[in-house]
C-alpha cells in the first residue's frame, strides 16, 4: 500500500474548505473544531451510563463477515451500562454500530452545533454514536449511503486507513457489498497483514494513514473507504451530508434499496453460488488493476 499522512488544520473557513477538500473530496483532520462544543467536555463514560445505561444496544466482535453472513447482525446484545462496565476494565474487542443515542437521549443534540459553515445536506435525523473497546475492529468498508461524514472522535485514539472510492477494486471490493474481502486487522504491525501475496493488487492501493486524537474531527468524502482500529476504548460521533448532486444521491439510495436487497436475496437463496460469483468478479477486476498499473508505469 502507498500511504500517505492526511492534512491537519485548527480551524479552516467555509470557503477554504470547499476549495481544498469538500470540491477535490479529499480527507482533512480539524483538530479544533469539536472543541468549541459543550459535548467535548461534557460527554464521558460515566454521563452516557447515567443517561442512557439502560439501554439494550448490539456488539460486534472482531471476526470478518463472510459471503453468508447478512450484514450488520449483531454478535451480542448488553445494556450500554455493562458494555461500558466491560470495556474499562481493559482490552475488549467488541464495539457498538449505529447506536443512535439521541433517538434515547434527545437532549444530546444541544450539545454540539451542526458544521453547516462547512457544508449542507446534514442528515440532522440521524447523528450517530460509535463506540468501541481497545483492541475493537472496523472492518475495511464505505458507507452504504454514500455520504459526506464529519467524525469527530471524543475520547480514546484510533489507527485510520483511508481510500478513495476509486480504489475499490485494489482493495478487492465484494460485489454488491460495501466490504472489502481482504483482513486489514493489525496493518500496522505487519506480522503478514495485509496479505500481498494472496491480494497482490493491495501493493497498489494508494491511500493515507492516521491516527484520530481525542477533539480530532475526520472529514472523509462520500464513499471513502475506512478501516479504524481502537488503540484505547474511546467512543465518537458521526455527522451525514447527503451529496449535493443528484446522481450522488441516486447512488446512495440504490446502494440502500436496490443493492443491498439483491445481495441478502441471493445470500438466503443461492449462497455458494453467490459466492464463487463474487470470487471470479473480484479476482478478474483486480488483477486488471495490476496490468493498468504495469502498463502506465
Amino acid at each position: 500500500m502507498q500511504l500517505q499522512p492526511v492534512d491537519r488544520v485548527d480551524n479552516i473557513s467555509g470557503e477554504d474548505f470547499k476549495n481544498n477538500y469538500y470540491r477535490p473530496e479529499k480527507p482533512v483532520i480539524i483538530t479544533e473544531l469539536a472543541k468549541e462544543w459543550p459535548a467535548y467536555k461534557k460527554w464521558s463514560w460515566d454521563y452516557f451510563k447515567e443517561i442512557v445505561g439502560d439501554k439494550k444496544v448490539g456488539l460486534y466482535n472482531n471476526v470478518k463477515s463472510d459471503a453468508y453472513t447478512p450484514i450488520n447482525t449483531a454478535d451480542d446484545y448488553k445494556t450500554f451500562g455493562e458494555y461500558i462496565d466491560m470495556i474499562q476494565r481493559g482490552p475488549a474487542a467488541w464495539r457498538i454500530f449505529l447506536f443512535n443515542i439521541f433517538d434515547h437521549a434527545p437532549q444530546l443534540i444541544n450539545d454540539f452545533t451542526w458544521p453547516e459553515h462547512l457544508m449542507k445536506g446534514f442528515v440532522k435525523k440521524y447523528p450517530m454514536l460509535f463506540t468501541g473497546g481497545q483492541t475493537s475492529i472496523t472492518h475495511m468498508h464505505f458507507d452504504i449511503d454514500l455520504s459526506h461524514i464529519l467524525h469527530t472522535q471524543f475520547a480514546g485514539r484510533k489507527r485510520v486507513l483511508l481510500f478513495g472510492y476509486d480504489e475499490q477494486h485494489k482493495l478487492y471490493r465484494k460485489p454488491f457489498e460495501v466490504l472489502s474481502l481482504a483482513d486489514f486487522s493489525n496493518y500496522h504491525k505487519g506480522n503478514g497483514t495485509p496479505d500481498y501475496e494472496k491480494f497482490p493488487a493491495l501493493k497498489y492501493a494508494v491511500g493515507y494513514d492516521l491516527i484520530l486524537n481525542p477533539g480530532d474531527t475526520l472529514f472523509m468524502p462520500a464513499g471513502y473507504w475506512h478501516h479504524m482500529e481502537y488503540i484505547d476504548s474511546g467512543f465518537a460521533m458521526s455527522l451525514r451530508a447527503l451529496q449535493s448532486s443528484l446522481s450522488g444521491k441516486a447512488k446512495g439510495a440504490w446502494n440502500l434499496f436496490g443493492m443491498r436487497t439483491i445481495d441478502t436475496m441471493m445470500k438466503k437463496t443461492v449462497p455458494q453460488w453467490w459466492y464463487n460469483f463474487k470470487i471470479k468478479k473480484i479476482d478478474e477486476m483486480a488483477n486488471r488493476e495490476i496490468k493498468n498499473f504495469q502498463i502506465t508505469h
